[in-house]
């Protein structure tokens, strides 16, 4: 708590447990939300986990 924490990963199981997760995509901030919330809009970042999880 009272900490911020700013972490750049490629690999989405390195910042799920985040409390927010920005999303850029080509340099723009495209979505942000929380793990569950970001894949309930199924946009970039439910993409991204599909593409990274769906293959084991």
């Amino acid at each position: 708590t009272g900490r911020t924490t700013i972490a750049i990963a490629h690999r989405l199981s390195t910042i799920q447990d985040m409390d927010t997760i920005l999303v850029l995509h080509h340099g723009q901030l495209r979505e942000s939300g929380s793990h569950q919330e970001l894949l309930a809009q199924r946009g970039i970042y439910y993409k991204l986990f599909e593409l990274q999880y769906r293959e084991g």
